[in-house]
């Protein structure tokens, strides 16, 4: 027996919540410009997968700002945030939490308590996250699924909302371990960080070489992100705009009779169903975040590239033809144009 749930809101609950939604979106972005100079695509995305509800890798160069930005934005959120540097001597038991043994010193009885680790938080920063081997980054999969944790056979469910921002040294390759692609499909996005621009670099000097210590205040809350995400999932999107999204995912895939032979030639596994979910709820927050009340062909082809782009794996002949993901997924987008509106 399958249930299906339908939130209903009078017209002018729905009214309201969405002004307050873009009440805090502007909000965020002004506390988090007071510490965070450039990088509004990568800004936009990390908060479109807050409001989505989606976890997010960071990947960029050291020095561009990746902890910073998910520092700031937690403080923003006004939710309890951890960070995890993580290492190649990181254990599973180091992220989930462990049992240990307790003493009752009045009756010498010994009981299992369980210690709760950094996992249970609102905002989970893993940084540098390709440092530790793949049993410990695996202890992540099924918070990330499941929003819960299993230790010695006992079931922990996470604190709601809970969202996973990963940072990643795409240069470094002594001593990483790349991400298993099943971690990597849980990830909505893959923003890329790059360099700021001789003005904006200036700007960062401006700020963090003087007596003045710039920090975001808080303004939301977890009740009210919750409330956000339900809001995301009610905007409509037209049967023409989800089936060009759904196209965009199955073109990736070698295997598709539709894919142009460009994919059949570089592609050895394309994007999963989950990107198509993805790719759509993504959109329906971009929308929302816009002012407008509906999904777009423009608010799917925007978001396609950062969440497909660690969803599909090449095979060696896009390697010696120098061919990267982005190179592909940007050929996908101009072989299959938008459908007029």
């Amino acid at each position: 027996m399958s249930t299906t749930v339908t939130t209903q809101l009078e017209p002018e609950v729905l009214k309201t919540r969405i002004e307050r939604f873009r009440q805090v979106k502007s909000e965020m972005v002004t506390q988090v410009r007071r510490v965070i100079v450039g990088q509004e695509e990568v800004l936009e995305q990390v908060m479109i997968a807050l409001f989505v509800g989606g976890h997010c890798l960071i990947t960029g160069l050291p020095g561009t700002a990746k902890t910073l930005l998910v520092r700031t934005l937690a403080n923003t959120l006004g939710l309890v945030f951890k960070r995890i540097q993580f290492t190649p001597d990181l254990m599973p038991s180091d992220i989930t939490g462990t049992d240990i043994i307790e003493e009752d010193q009045t009756t010498g009885g010994r009981t299992w308590t369980f210690v709760r680790g950094p996992i249970f938080a609102n905002v989970l920063l893993a940084d540098e996250i390709n440092r530790t081997p793949p049993k410990t980054q695996s202890a992540l999969l099924e918070a990330m699924q499941e929003r819960a944790c299993t230790v010695r056979g006992n079931h922990y469910a996470l604190p709601a909302p809970f969202f996973v921002l990963a940072t990643q040294n795409p240069i470094e390759l002594e001593g990483t371990y790349p991400l298993p692609e099943a971690q990597l499909d849980r990830f909505l996005f893959n923003v890329m960080l790059d360099y700021l621009t001789e003005d904006e670099e200036l700007k960062v000097i401006d700020l963090t070489t003087t007596t003045h210590v710039a920090e975001a205040d808080p303004v939301t809350n977890a009740a009210e992100i919750l409330e956000f995400q339900q809001l995301v999932r009610m905007v409509p999107i037209g049967e023409s705009v989800a089936r060009h999204a759904v196209d965009l995912v199955r073109v990736s895939r070698s295997a598709d009779a539709a894919a142009p032979d460009f994919v059949k030639k570089y592609v050895n596994y394309g994007a999963s169903v989950r990107a198509a979910q993805f790719l759509v709820l993504a959109a329906k927050a971009r929308a929302l975040m816009k002012g407008r009340y509906h999904v777009s062909y423009e608010d799917v082809r925007a978001l396609y590239i950062p969440v497909l782009r660690h969803r599909i794996l090449l095979n060696f002949h896009a390697e010696s033809d120098r061919l990267r993901q982005d190179d592909i997924l940007n050929r996908i987008l101009e072989w299959k144009p938008a459908p007029r509106e």
